[in-house]
């Protein structure tokens, strides 16, 4: 007589999961819960005890990714020990971008929920950590996170692109710029001029890897120059 293989347990990680490995392949319009069901071997409403519903599988993917992202940059960051301030960040965001282009459906998402996920907290604080320890003041650094905006996360949110993750018809997309051409010719030459080859690692046609680095480089020189004008900053402890 065989032995029965035993079935993992149904549990929010085992569904979260399997839900990453279904939009990684398929993309997100292949997400519904009975898709899901079908992927896990349960019953749909199986689901509905650890997801409650479709939004909340959004969230919970929200929370993966985060609960990703921060994993990844405090590896970073723990490898880059008695690194610098910009070291250290430059390789934390730089691990948030691996993540984000793991799952180029993500940026998306993230800034499509309408409450920021718990786990970002806990994110930031690394990251204000990190400026604090590096002499910035609270007010300087307060700013730098509004410079920073999504980048710290691992993408750029542009005005000019499709969301992250997004796919986009060449022909339309060809016609479009035909058209642009004629009314602003200088965003038409410029759109034509930086489509990057699809070797270089993007999540939208103007988010290369070559500028997020030169993004992050010319914020880091920013800010190096506003702590120094600043002089010594003032000890804080949190309460």
């Amino acid at each position: 007589m065989g032995v029965r293989k035993r079935r993992e347990p149904l549990s929010r990680d085992r569904a979260l999961a399997a839900a990453i490995a279904l939009v990684d392949v398929d993309g997100m319009a292949a997400l519904t819960m009975r898709r899901l069901a079908a992927d896990l071997g349960v019953e749909a409403m199986s689901l509905y005890h650890h997801l409650p519903g479709k939004e909340g599988l959004l969230d919970g993917l929200v929370d993966a990714v985060v609960a990703e992202i921060t994993t990844a940059a405090t590896q970073a960051e723990t490898a880059a020990a008695g690194g610098d301030w910009r070291t250290r960040l430059r390789l934390r965001f730089l691990a948030a971008r691996a993540v984000m282009l793991r799952h180029p459906w993500a940026p998306a998402l993230l800034t499509s929920r309408s409450t920021i996920p718990a786990g970002v907290y806990g994110y930031y604080e690394g990251i204000l950590a990190t400026l604090i320890d590096g002499g910035f003041s609270y007010r300087i650094a307060h700013r730098a996170l509004h410079a920073f905006g999504s980048l710290a996360l691992g993408f750029a949110q542009e005005v000019f692109q499709p969301g992250a993750g997004e796919e986009v018809d060449a022909e339309a997309a060809e016609a479009e710029l035909a058209e642009l051409s004629a009314r602003l010719p200088h965003l038409a030459a410029m759109v034509a001029a930086e489509l990057h080859e699809a070797t270089d690692p993007t999540l939208g046609w103007c988010d290369s890897q070559t500028e997020f680095e030169f993004t992050l480089d010319l914020l880091f020189d920013g800010l190096e120059q506003a702590r120094d004008a600043a002089g010594p900053a003032v000890p804080r402890t949190p309460a």
